[in-house]
């Protein structure tokens, strides 16, 4: 959500902010009805005064035996006045509250412009790309030789993008999660989290995920929504929050099942795990400061960087475009990994930046100082990583001719010393 003072106060530049993402200038018809809106509340409130001074009137008359219906007529006017008044606020509150909720975060002056992630901009690369003795496998290709990754059963289960892992690569996604929450909380300092995967709307709408993403989430029959990422809970847990300054930075990490439609990727990866309608991920979240939140921005990246560099995957750090930015991020990193067997960087994490934008729709703020007002909090969120998409480049990277898949060492500890999935 916007803040409508920055509006009032510079329109051009809200308006051109927008036009780095596509979005047509919005801020005459806003402002217009923002005026409108203050006009009859004003308005408004002078009636509510003469109603008040006409009670007063009315029953002074009325102690000393004096007529009073013409008063009372008045009265009855006012009342409707004031009902067509308030009617017409709210319409105009509601008007407005829909299409701001509708428009996408300002981004960071740092963005790039480009339409779209082919003018992405690669901030640094890091590891050695693995070389074979053989022309290298995807994922999926291992797994089902392996017997150990089953799309079949699952599509009798579930449908299409679901998957059914077993044996030694449903021990090594186990791992993955395992390892990379002990990290995050015993090395980078985040406090582990479990959260519900069925959400309200409060929680939904606070973390922009509505209205605009509603067709890309699943929701019950009793009107829940299963999460599309620990991001939303983690968030939405500070909504309607005024927090000391002195207990941020807020930093939770959580590792969840995640549930997504899909809807659009027909024919998009439709072979393997890169792109399911449930799966695990460990997410990061941070509550912070504006002071401090560009700083905890990089923090959160190379959190999840580092889970990579112990891993020994070689990835990428990617800085987004304009036009691939997520609708509520003002910047974003996005890390990806090699995958030898489609011979391509694939996303294996997205760490963001909102800013204030999740905390004014979730009215979570801070306090700065004693006795100061309130401020909104900064809110980050990130993949520490994608479960899935980690175990994919685990066992694209560390194939074998073979076709097992060596266990990288970090781990090991994890999988009771096993040191080869066969």
């Amino acid at each position: 959500m916007h803040d409508i003072r920055a509006l009032r106060a510079d329109p051009a530049a809200f308006d051109a902010d927008l036009a780095r993402r596509g979005v047509e200038p919005v801020s005459a018809k806003l402002l217009a009805w923002d005026e409108e809106r203050r006009q009859a509340q004003t308005v408004l409130q002078e009636k509510q005064g003469r109603r008040k001074a006409l009670a007063r009137e009315i029953g002074a008359l009325k102690r000393n035996g004096s007529d009073s219906s013409d008063l009372e007529a008045e009265g009855l006017a006012l009342r409707a006045e004031m009902e067509a008044l308030e009617e017409q606020v709210n319409v105009l509150g509601r008007e407005s509250t829909a299409l701001l909720a509708n428009l996408p975060n300002r981004l960071d002056a740092t963005v790039p412009e480009g339409p779209d992630e082919s003018a992405n901009v690669v901030q640094h690369e890091w590891g050695t790309k693995p070389t074979f003795a053989f022309t290298p496998k995807q994922h999926f290709e291992l797994g089902e030789t392996l017997k150990q990754m089953d799309f079949a059963t699952a599509a009798k289960l579930s449908g299409s993008r679901f998957v059914v892992l077993r044996g030694g690569i449903a021990r090594l996604a186990r791992a993955l999660g395992q390892f990379m929450l002990d990290l995050h909380v015993t090395e980078h300092g985040y406090t582990e989290t479990q959260v519900p995967v069925m959400v309200n709307d409060d929680a939904m709408y606070g973390t922009d995920k509505l209205p605009k993403f509603a067709d890309q989430s699943f929701r019950t029959e009793d009107g829940r929504w299963l999460i599309p990422t620990a991001e939303v809970p983690l968030t939405a847990s500070v909504s309607g929050d005024i927090l000391e300054a002195s207990a941020l930075p807020l930093r939770m990490t959580a590792l969840s099942q995640c549930f997504r439609s899909e809807a659009g990727a027909a024919g998009r990866d439709v072979r393997g795990m890169l792109r399911q309608h449930q799966f695990e991920k460990v997410e990061m979240v941070s509550v912070t400061t504006p002071e401090e939140s560009d700083a905890e921005h990089e923090r959160m990246t190379r959190c999840a960087e580092k889970v990579l560099e112990k891993l020994n995957i070689p990835y990428r750090r990617v800085l987004l475009c304009a036009g691939d930015t997520g609708f509520g991020a003002a910047k974003t990193f996005d890390l990806e990994a090699w995958l030898p067997g489609q011979d391509a960087w694939r996303e294996i994490s997205s760490c963001s930046n909102t800013r204030d934008f999740q905390a004014r729709r979730m009215n979570a703020r801070y306090r700065p100082q004693a006795g100061a007002a309130p401020a909104f909090v900064h809110t980050l969120n990130g993949s520490g990583l994608a479960v899935g998409r980690t175990l994919i480049a685990v066992m694209e990277n560390y194939q074998n001719e073979d076709g097992s898949v060596t266990v990288p060492d970090v781990l090991r500890p994890y999988m009771g010393g096993i040191e080869k999935i066969i």
